[in-house]
């Protein structure tokens, strides 16, 4: 079956009572045993049934089979936050004394997990330009316990050479860990491009429209011991597992995840060759532009559809924050993937507790918009665009 027919056809781990053609929102805790011997079993993890819901829950299993089914994972974790995915994720990699290596072109928390959180726990974080091969050679040693990266960073839109890192990362017998939640699993293979472990905020386009908090790890099954400490430790003690209400509405998210993610990404693009063509811009960021320093390599990993992440840049930081305060359509928000245009302002806000000095080293301006195109029609967006930068209210 194609990428849209298994979004909707995987099938139920087991027959619902009444037949239901969606999957139920399993909101019981617990869960009742025939006899103790079979409780025992569950408990100790000889039969994987639900037992309590803090740790599994048949809605989020089903939601987790549905992920599996459309990349060929071996393991799929749901959790409750694209945060907590990240989280989980790095804890059950690293330790004292271990190195992550990475690059300073991270999303804010995640930057601020890696070097600050992390690093109170003995964890050290080696950030280094992850397009320079060498640099990442140099940076690996025998206390490294992964590489990671996003596949298009957020908001400098840039795109490393997955498939160069994952042979640094199997010489070294170490996984290569990416968060892909700019573009959806479902248009590339994370297997082969490289990758052990992909992380997404599930949040975005998965949930259909800004419905539902989540996360997802998504396991190829290259690092067995990973893969038992996810399942086991990381949900079991870190209480960060999915709730039954959040996977239902991703369940159904996950039916239309194809068709709008090609309307959004169709509309991105149109929209970045827009702004390409009015004197106020001074840059657009979108790996879908042959402008881009990246297109070729990121059309190589992820295909011909580059997300729905378009940034941009005017001549200071007063004319970006005129341009959010005059904008008539496009909401003035946070997240990306909404079925509604949204627009930020990268430097004050998600990155607005970092000193200035800091963000200038990820390579992050005061000069720079954010957009997260929706469903609207790319004209209306287009006009909105237009009025606000021309308006000098």
């Amino acid at each position: 079956m194609k990428q849209s027919t298994k979004a909707i056809h995987t099938p139920y781990e087991r027959r619902d009572a009444w037949d239901a053609l969606q999957i139920p929102v399993y909101n019981s805790l617990a869960y009742e045993f025939d006899d103790a011997s079979y409780m025992s079993d569950v408990f100790s993890g000889k039969v994987i049934v639900p037992d309590y819901s803090r740790v599994l829950n048949p809605t989020v299993m089903h939601l987790e089979d549905r992920v599996r089914n459309l990349t060929g994972a071996k393991e799929v974790s749901a959790f409750s936050s694209g945060m907590a995915a990240i989280s989980a994720m790095l804890i059950a990699v690293s330790g004292t004394g271990k190195n992550i290596v990475s690059s300073k072109h991270m999303f804010g928390n995640t930057y601020l997990l890696v070097t600050r959180t992390l690093a109170r726990f003995g964890v050290e974080a080696r950030l280094v330009d992850l397009c320079n091969i060498d640099e990442v050679k140099n940076a690996v040693d025998e206390n490294t316990c992964c590489i990671f990266l996003e596949s298009v960073t957020n908001p400098q839109t840039e795109v490393a050479d997955t498939r160069a890192l994952g042979e640094i990362a199997r010489k070294w017998n170490i996984p290569l860990i990416a968060d892909t939640t700019i573009v959806p699993f479902t248009e590339f293979d994370g297997k082969k491009n490289g990758l052990d472990f992909q992380v997404v905020s599930s949040t975005k386009y998965i949930s259909g429209g800004a419905t539902s908090l989540g996360g997802l790890i998504i396991d190829y099954g290259n690092f067995p011991k990973v893969s038992e400490c996810i399942k086991k430790e990381m949900v079991f003690n870190l209480g960060g597992y999915m709730g039954p209400q959040a996977a239902y509405m991703q369940v159904i998210g996950l039916e239309t995840l194809e068709v709008r993610y090609r309307r959004q990404a169709e509309t991105a693009k149109k929209i970045a060759e827009f702004l390409m063509t009015l004197p106020e811009v001074k840059a657009v960021g979108y790996p879908g532009l042959e402008s881009h320093p990246n297109h070729k390599l990121f059309k190589e990993l992820y295909g011909d559809t580059a997300g729905g992440m378009v940034t941009f840049d005017l001549s200071d930081q007063e004319s970006c924050y005129n341009f959010i305060n005059n904008l008539k359509l496009i909401h003035r928000a946070t997240n990306l993937f909404d079925n509604r245009s949204l627009a930020i302002h990268p430097w004050s806000t998600i990155f607005g507790t970092l000193e200035d000095d800091e963000k200038r080293e990820m390579d992050l301006k005061p000069t720079t918009i954010r957009l997260s195109i929706g469903l609207e029609d790319p004209e209306d967006l287009m006009e909105d665009i237009k009025q606000s930068l021309e308006s000098r209210d």
